[in-house]
């Protein structure tokens, strides 16, 4: 008869999650060392990095993650990237290690107190099972939760001694089970939508990362067209649902509610698809809709749908109902909308590299099939003037703002993608919350890009100091780091530029070594 230990790791295996994202400690000793030989487990030296390469792990893969931590104080160290995780509805299967069982009341060192209300409210589903013979459904359970709409990560603390305990023999009916979701919009739903998409008169579309997340950016494309609708990307997007030169793209919407409404303007229908409504950022109060402006919201997320200040909401598979919306709105109706401009001539400097004249460097040179993580938060506004993306799953960026998830998330993201080169676009603001990911990605031996905009300062936060009007403020600059001597540390190469000559050079030779590299770039500072 099996033992727990060998019953989740069979488990694991059904479901596809033979790779471990971990920091170990004393109490998770006792499960790894049963680790059969066809998993493997990703190193991180703090579980903040850890947490956040698994969660790029996961978006890039399209699938779950797991993810081993070392009790309260693992868990903790966790909490952090754990809250981008949520908001890109990132499906991670979190454990923690937990003292033997009788010793928990006692609170000996390392025991994990109320250890399943430790990552509340953050997490979707959080348990520690009431016996050993329990833990493989447990985890199950955790899985089907986590894979389920809405997406997102769940959390299981497992006392150390129940891993060699006996396994009950049912535990194989878990290996064979299989949870899926039958939403989708009714035929009456999907008439009624249809039915106001066509009456409107100038209808507009703004999409979420749910679109991208689902694989139904081409869904989004053929509705756009067959509308000659406009397409905006809601606040604040963690990822890329819709071609960046496509006729109908407009861009990004501003963060806060007037911005939004000043932008929708003369819209008389807004169907929103895979985002909330809205997660606004700064606050500039206004109006929450344009006049005569009715919204419509597509969502698999109930709490989405329910918390959302206006509109309509149906809850349901977001790419089935793009996939049918385009097949089923009459074409034609409006004009074809123009050709997108030509991208604009990128701003230099003299003394540094304009991060604009960075993206449009990156442009020139990336492989199209690139994939960008991005955590620089002070040039939002300067990589979408210059990107060019086309491609699906090819942009993430922390869902909640969080920092820290960017530098291990890109490292995540190329161990998911072994045959599309991954950019991380570091701020070196935020580089420093993840910086310890540069080691597993030469132990690892990632060939992942890291590129640190070196501009000395906390970019975003300066500019949202005007926002705010709070003038000069402590803890603003962050001057004195040598990336270049840090990245060395961890073995990777690195190589510092002040020139997009320098850059492309250096760029090109990182592309050719097949190993990770840090490119550090001294920047000019942009506002968001």
């Amino acid at each position: 008869m099996a033992d727990v230990s060998e019953a989740t790791y069979d488990l694991l295996r059904a479901h596809g999650l033979t790779t471990i994202f971990g920091n170990p400690g004393s109490n998770e000793l006792p499960f790894l060392a049963g680790m059969p030989d066809d998993f493997r487990y990703i190193l991180g030296l703090h579980e903040g990095a850890v947490l956040a390469m698994a969660d790029g792990y996961a978006q890039a893969r399209g699938g779950a993650a797991f993810v081993n931590l070392h009790a309260a104080a693992g868990t903790g160290n966790a909490m952090g990237a754990l809250t981008n995780s949520v908001y890109s509805h990132s499906p991670l299967i979190i454990t923690a290690g937990q003292q033997v069982r009788s010793t928990i009341g006692q609170e000996v060192m390392l025991a994990n107190v109320d250890a399943q209300s430790l990552p509340k409210p953050l997490v979707k589903w959080s348990c520690e099972p009431a016996c050993a013979q329990d833990v493989p459904r447990s985890i199950s359970q955790a899985i089907h939760i986590a894979n389920l709409p809405a997406k997102g990560p769940v959390y299981v603390s497992v006392p150390y001694d129940d891993w060699a305990q006996e396994a009950p023999a049912e535990t194989k009916h878990l290996l064979t089970r299989a949870t899926t979701t039958a939403g989708s919009l009714s035929a009456d739903q999907l008439a009624t939508l249809v039915d106001a998409l066509d009456r409107a008169e100038n209808p507009v579309l703004v999409l979420g990362p749910e679109v991208d997340a689902e694989y139904a950016n081409d869904d989004a494309v053929r509705l756009a067209d067959a509308l000659g609708a406009p397409v905006w990307i809601a606040p604040s997007p963690s990822r890329c649902p819709f071609p960046t030169r496509h006729r109908s793209f407009r861009g990004v919407l501003p963060a806060a509610v007037q911005g939004i409404t000043d932008a929708l303007v003369g819209h008389d229908l807004i169907l929103v698809a895979g985002a909330p409504v809205f997660r606004y950022h700064q606050f500039v109060p206004g109006e929450y809709l344009p006049d005569g402006a009715r919204l419509i919201h597509l969502t698999s997320d109930p709490g989405e749908a329910a918390r959302a200040p206006m509109g309509d909401a149906l809850v349901g598979g977001v790419r089935d109902a793009l996939s049918r919306l385009a097949d089923s709105v009459t074409p034609g109706r409006r004009p074809v909308l123009p050709p997108r401009p030509d991208i604009p001539q990128a701003r230099t400097s003299s003394e540094r590299v304009h991060p604009e004249e960075l993206f449009e460097l990156l442009r020139g040179t990336a492989p199209d099939d690139a994939v960008y993580v991005k955590e620089s938060t002070s040039t939002t506004g300067a990589f979408w003037s210059q990107v060019d993306i086309s491609r699906q799953g090819s942009y993430f960026f922390p869902a909640s703002g969080g920092l820290g998830f960017g530098l291990p998330a890109a490292v995540g993201a190329q161990l998911a993608n072994p045959d599309r080169q991954v950019i991380g676009l570091i701020g070196d603001g935020s580089a420093n919350y993840g910086i310890t990911a540069l080691w597993t990605a030469a132990q690892y031996d990632i060939p992942v890009i890291i590129v640190i905009l070196k501009n000395g300062t906390y970019g975003a936060l300066r500019w949202f100091s005007t926002v705010l009007g709070s003038g000069e403020t402590p803890g603003m600059d962050v001057p004195g780091i040598d990336f270049t001597a840090i990245a060395a540390g961890y073995g990777v190469t690195a190589t510092a530029v002040r020139t997009g000559d320098d850059f492309v050079r250096a760029f090109k030779t990182a592309l050719g070594s097949g190993k990770p590299a840090v490119i550090e770039v001294e920047t000019d500072l942009t506002e968001p």
